[in-house]
């Protein structure tokens, strides 16, 4: 059963030590434990729908509140505090592309706006309902469109390595079909458990092992999206010079142009071996100019995930594996790894012989640059724990303390200035509240020219849930300005949604962002989707009532009116 206000399965949990405990109590204080509001409270709350009747849509409490938030730190203040601004009035669960079709045509005829819903996992509130005073919309009755039964492998070109699948597949549910046949996809988010293949296309995801399988633009062949204009269908060209690639519309459209409702992906065999490696360097900058040396090299690795000195720290003392913080303290500073220590989880996959040159050079670069191998045994802990870490928000917070995380990618050159600016940028932002922060980082998903940064920040609650929100503004604010300001992109793998909206006209420009929106528009006229995320719904071009350029329709003929076909 699935956590109604947490992270995943209610049989799942993270135990936090209490050597783990004090050692945040020694960072940042002791932590409040704050009862949260039961669940019969909660549904208490949800007034009646608003929706006409319809045979498919579910109207049930229950159903409206699984769906009414995603697992941002905001839905969690929300969900723990009983502050839900909104919850959608209905819940439907379409099985084939015409049944979506028909909802949209039932929703424009209604007025309705309508939410796409993959696995709920959205960190910056792409499935949130907006509440009444948001955009000029709002007011209209909302249906939440939860994807999951459009879950199969409905064909597979075993010639090709092209698998297609209905968007609401969760990602075990791809593995399992693929490896069935010998396959994989190998796209393995932190929320791999509960994301669907849709989602992940929406808001152009980035899985652990990006650098060797592809981030999904790379995995994303072809697929359908049923829009307001009618259904359309994106071939999965291997490629292609015919004009710009309609692919890359729907790839991070955050349901904004319409609901994608199948998917082509490229596959390959599954691969003949697998290793994970941990790696210390004395600092993190020497860490770092391994890693760019490694990635510029293009040796075949498929994973490397380097911790700055605070987090090497921190993921040890809460994994509550005294024996092996002693054993870090110890044995390597007897080596002289001393507190700037930084641990590089290194993964490799591949044919054998492949995976065994890779290893070797990347030790190679690693040792150039005061690199400790120290074999697979970190390697095997960091994959064991690599879908269970999101668990230990739902213990944290029970302890009195919340976690929230951000991230960005920079080229090479900027990452230590960046990685400064943004830590700082959050470790300051809580002064004036009297508060400490416990905020490190690590690098991920290497590319030729730069990487991602990924920041993790703790802080403790108040009884207060605004206090709360005004704790995590700070400090998102503060980071999103810092990385604006490095020339970061304010979403490297989260997406849009609600959280970076104000911030991408500095990274799309004004013109980039009227092209967003004027492709809404034409695509969604009613604006019936997802209204209010990635690109405000209440806006439009000053083209929507004229523009110069414009030319004037003969008198008394109207342009042709769009129908689906």
């Amino acid at each position: 059963m699935r956590r109604w206000n947490g992270w995943g399965d209610e049989k799942t949990d993270y135990p936090l030590p209490k050597s783990a405990l004090g050692y945040l109590e020694e960072r940042i204080g002791p932590g409040e434990i704050i009862p949260d509001v039961s669940i019969r409270q909660t549904l208490a709350q949800i007034p009646p729908s608003q929706t006409p009747a319809h045979p498919a849509i579910l109207t049930d409490p229950l159903d409206r509140l699984y769906h009414a938030h995603g697992q941002s730190l905001a839905d969690w203040v929300s969900l723990r505090y009983g502050q839900i601004e909104r919850f959608p009035d209905g819940v439907i669960y379409p099985q084939s592309d015409q049944e979506v079709g028909e909802l949209i045509e039932f929703a424009r005829a209604n007025e309705i706006c309508l939410i796409p819903y993959g696995g709920g996992t959205s960190v910056v509130g792409h499935i949130n309902p907006l509440p009444m005073d948001g955009v000029a919309k709002s007011t209209l009755p909302i249906l939440t469109v939860d994807l999951s039964k459009l879950n199969k492998l409905e064909d597979i070109d075993e010639v090709s390595l092209l698998a297609t699948f209905g968007a609401g597949v969760s990602g075990p549910e791809v593995e399992k079909q693929l490896n069935s046949r010998g396959f994989t996809l190998g796209h393995f988010p932190q929320s791999f458990e509960l994301s669907t293949l849709g989602g992940w296309i929406a808001t152009r995801s980035s899985g652990q092992q990006s650098y060797y399988y592809g981030r999904i633009e790379d995995l994303f062949a072809g697929g359908h999206v049923e829009t307001s204009r009618g259904p359309l269908d994106l071939p999965p060209m291997p490629a292609s010079a015919a004009g710009p690639d309609l692919r890359q519309a729907f790839l991070g459209s955050e349901g904004r142009f319409g609901i994608i409702t199948r998917a082509q992906v490229r596959i390959r065999p599954i691969p003949a071996s697998e290793a994970f490696y941990g790696i210390f360097f004395h600092d993190w900058e020497s860490g770092i100019e391994a890693v760019r040396q490694i990635a510029q090299q293009k040796i075949p690795i498929s994973m490397a995930r380097l911790s700055n000195p605070l987090e090497t720290e921190t993921t040890l003392r809460l994994s509550g594996k005294d024996d092996l913080v002693g054993w870090a303290k110890r044995g390597l500073g007897i080596l002289h790894y001393g507190d700037q220590r930084s641990l590089l989880v290194l993964g490799i996959t591949g044919d054998p012989e492949a995976a065994s040159y890779a290893r070797r050079r990347a030790v190679e670069i690693a040792r150039r640059h005061g690199g400790l191998y120290t074999g697979s045994a970190i390697g095997k802990l960091w994959r064991k724990s690599r879908f269970l870490s999101p668990y230990l928000r739902n213990t944290l917070w029970e302890q009195g303390y919340a976690i929230d995380t951000l991230e960005t990618a920079l080229t090479w050159s900027a990452i230590q200035p960046a990685a400064a600016a943004v830590l700082q940028a959050i470790q300051t932002s809580l002064a004036n509240m009297d508060q400490r922060v416990l905020v490190f980082a690590h690098l991920s998903h290497i590319y030729r020219d730069g990487a991602s940064l990924y920041v993790t920040y703790l802080f403790r609650r108040s009884r207060d849930p605004e206090e709360t929100l005004l704790r995590w503004r700070a400090m998102k604010s503060a980071a999103s300005q810092a990385i604006v300001a490095q020339h970061g992109t304010i979403s490297h793998q989260h997406g849009v949604g609600v959280d970076h909206a104000p911030y991408l006209v500095m990274e799309k420009g004004p013109i980039g962002i009227d092209l967003l929106r004027q492709t809404a528009n034409f695509l969604d006229p009613d604006q019936i989707f997802n209204p209010g995320k990635l690109i405000p719904a209440d806006q439009k071009h000053p083209a929507d009532k004229k523009h110069p350029a414009d030319k004037e329709h003969p008198a008394g003929q109207k342009p042709a009116q769009e129908t689906r076909q």
